[in-house]
């Protein structure tokens, strides 16, 4: 029985509040970044757009782990019905019955995940590209 409680807190251990606001902030650059590289001649624009790509890659990888552990715990526990079997009536049953259900059929974990592999791959293919212009330049 122990080792099942410690199982299920090391599934729910929440990310520290460092890294969230880490994540948060790397999300917010890379979208400032993104809307800014026109204003920039190509050097700079290609700088600005690797850190919107890598915070791209940072926030969105982040956002479909969290929602991915957010589903599982739903499905494992069987909170669906957990809330529709318990003594909670009115609103609050409504509401969380709501949050529950959408965290499991919601769709933002794969937005999330397609944009953090999106992401990724083009970051890869553009470090091999200027790597081997590099390369055939010297």
């Amino acid at each position: 029985m122990q080792k099942e409680h410690n199982e299920l807190i090391k599934k729910i251990t929440f990310t520290p509040p460092f890294w969230r606001t880490f994540f948060a902030v790397s999300g917010v650059v890379a979208t400032i970044a993104y809307r800014i590289t026109f204003l920039f001649d190509s050097f700079w624009a290609k700088i600005i757009w690797y850190v919107g790509t890598i915070g791209f890659v940072l926030y969105f990888g982040h956002r479909a782990r969290v929602e991915d552990k957010r589903a599982k715990l739903v499905k494992d526990y069987g909170l669906i019905n957990a809330i529709e079997e318990s003594d909670i009536r009115g609103q609050e049953r409504v509401a969380l019955s709501y949050l529950i259900k959408t965290s499991l059929t919601s769709k933002a974990r794969f937005n999330s995940a397609f944009i953090f592999y999106a992401s990724l791959t083009a970051l890869v293919a553009s470090t091999a590209l200027d790597l081997y212009h590099l390369y055939i330049f010297f």
